[in-house]
């Protein structure tokens, strides 16, 4: 027995009317309008200012990971730094996770409070606080 022949399928002629646009295309139904500009959406968004980074960084700080992704707010340590177009950090998190992140997603916690605070609490440190005033 044969196989059995397939569908011709011929392109469109060239002077057929064009293709009415998809939803959510610029003149197609629930497109925002005519005066918003149109994005695609897989397009990504550059930040642009990420080439500067954030100064003041180095191995060891404690930082917290701002912004959205991975890991986002949570406290981390800087494990080692890079440079490039956008410079960016290897960040380990309480956890013991690792991750890259830009520098600009990068906030420095200050460790020096907590440890501040921790000496308050000890009644060593409040009677060394008591002696000099």
């Amino acid at each position: 027995m044969p196989a059995r022949k397939r569908k011709t399928v011929y392109p469109p002629p060239r002077n057929a009317a064009p293709r009415p646009p998809r939803a959510g295309e610029p003149g197609g139904p629930g497109s925002p309008g005519a005066d918003v500009p149109y994005a695609r959406p897989t397009v990504a968004s550059i930040n642009l200012s990420a080439s500067s980074g954030r100064a003041g960084l180095k191995i060891g700080d404690r930082v917290r990971i701002t912004g959205s992704g991975l890991y986002s707010g949570e406290v981390a340590t800087i494990d080692r730094m890079s440079t490039g177009v956008i410079p960016s950090a290897v960040v380990r998190t309480e956890a013991g996770r690792t991750r890259q992140v830009r520098t600009i997603d990068l906030e420095p916690v200050g460790s020096a409070t907590g440890a501040a605070s921790a000496q308050s609490d000890s009644p060593a440190a409040g009677e060394a606080a008591a002696g000099k005033g």
